[in-house]
């Protein structure tokens, strides 16, 4: 009976501020898959307050979507979503669809091909790869050239973030660890900067 009960629970997450407060948003049950918590979210977003409405936003790992549902709950203009994983994109179209937002893009692929394909730039960029992976010096040498100047990154891992060899022009501004999660808030300045 415990077996058969467990199998029917979908697993949830909630937005924690802004238009959508309080909405449940459904994800899929893939393995690695683990949303930002709620409390470092919370973090991240008053770190944001006076720079995410109006801003252009790329989740390159959206994995349950927690931080790309939460920029647009909170006024962002556009967010652009990459999720490899099909069944977890069809449920980050049919949260947009139950939200009824409409300034979001969702590419079921990876972050280095969809990267190769998006002409646009961003403001604010989410890199939370899969842990595993290790695709933080990778995924952030190809996402840099696609940031505005002055644009924010909000890196996540489970190690270090002066180990994720980052790039130079990405300055740290803001830090916070939550269990094993170290979280960086970063922005890109000009290379004459520095």
């Amino acid at each position: 009976m415990k077996r058969q009960m467990k199998s029917q629970v979908k697993n949830q997450l909630r937005i924690i501020g802004g238009v959508h407060k309080r909405r449940q948003l459904a994800f899929a049950n893939i393995e690695g898959l683990r949303p930002t918590p709620d409390r470092l979210r919370e973090t991240l977003f008053n770190w944001l307050m006076w720079d995410i409405n109006g801003a252009t936003v790329l989740d390159l790992c959206a994995g349950s979507g927690a931080l790309a549902f939460e920029a647009l709950s909170r006024g962002a203009k556009s967010v652009h979503m990459i999720e490899p994983n099909l069944e977890q994109v069809k449920f980050l179209k049919q949260n947009l669809a139950l939200l009824n937002i409409d300034n979001a893009k969702v590419y079921a692929s990876t972050a280095q091909q969809a990267l190769a394909k998006i002409n646009e730039s961003f403001d604010l960029l989410f890199l939370d790869p899969p842990y595993s992976l290790n695709l933080w010096q990778e995924l952030s040498q190809l996402a840099d050239e696609k940031l505005n100047e002055n644009a924010f990154i909000y890196v996540e891992a489970d190690r270090s973030l002066e180990s994720l060899n980052l790039p130079k022009t990405w300055q740290q501004i803001k830090y916070a660890k939550v269990g094993i999660i170290h979280a960086g808030l970063y922005q890109k300045l000009s290379p004459s900067t520095l």
